[in-house]
């Protein structure tokens, strides 16, 4: 009687899932580190455009300074953002989830209360040193893109 591999599998009540599973956590544990690494000390400059009422309108530059990336549990991280609120700098902690399409982060802000800005929701995709996206508030919204360059070394 010829046995193969997947019969004797079968026959012994051998599982791959285990194996599988942790193959499967290595590569996500890997991907999120260099995430959190690719999304640490840069800056997103770029341009968005406001949709109002259907139509897109004038083309404006945006520039965000992220500090750092940090995950919390599951797909929850927060972005640790400097901006500038009320004419002072702060390092503002933004709540997100970041999703996986294969290697590619999606982040997703789902309805954020920004106290005296209103809530926003937002769709942002990271592909190497590029972003996308779109973005949305009380009745209008828009689409945003650029360039993630990281901070140069302090030189001491």
């Amino acid at each position: 009687m010829k046995f193969t591999f997947l019969s004797l599998v079968a026959l012994f009540g051998f599982s791959l899932t285990p194996l599988v599973q942790a193959e499967e956590a290595a590569v996500a544990a890997e991907r999120e580190a260099k995430f959190q690494q690719a999304m640490t000390g840069v800056t997103l400059t770029g341009r968005w455009v406001p949709i109002k009422d259907g139509a897109l309108g004038a083309e404006k530059p945006e520039k965000y300074n992220i500090v750092s990336v940090a995950k919390t549990s599951g797909e929850n991280w927060v972005i640790n953002a400097r901006m500038k609120y009320q004419q002072q700098e702060i390092v503002a902690p933004i709540p997100v989830q970041v999703k996986w399409a294969g290697d590619t982060a999606v982040i997703i802000v789902k309805d954020l209360a920004v106290p005296g800005g209103g809530t926003y929701s937002a769709r942002v995709l990271i592909h190497e040193s590029t972003y996308a996206g779109t973005w949305s508030g009380s009745g209008y919204g828009g689409l945003l893109s650029g360039l993630i360059t990281k901070a140069a070394a302090a030189n001491p």
